[in-house]
């Protein structure tokens, strides 16, 4: 009986997105495992909300590899779709100085 299956994600998938999707738009670009470590949701979930965000167009995600002490770790890098950060305060290249 295929009508009584239950839903692939649960509300409480649901719940992880959007604390997940809050976290990057108060946070910015982060690694999964910094969104996980940060808000106290298991990897796993992490990369599923990631996941989810990533085809409703919500989120950029690219994979990447970095090395701690010679180990590869995989992750993902993720961020707000469209965002742009602000330009750093200072002095910016081209300006007249006088």
């Amino acid at each position: 009986m295929v009508a009584d299956t239950p839903p692939i994600f649960s509300k409480g998938f649901e719940m992880h997105t959007a604390t997940v999707l809050q976290y990057l738009k108060k946070h910015g670009q982060l690694l999964d495992s910094e969104i996980a470590s940060a808000t106290r949701i298991p990897l796993p979930d992490v990369r599923n909300s990631l996941s989810d965000l990533s085809a409703r167009g919500e989120i950029s995600r690219c994979s990447v590899t970095r090395f701690n002490d010679g180990k590869a770790v995989e992750g993902m890098l993720c961020r707000i779709s469209g965002y742009i950060p602000p330009a750093a305060p200072g002095r910016k290249p081209g300006t007249a100085g006088s």
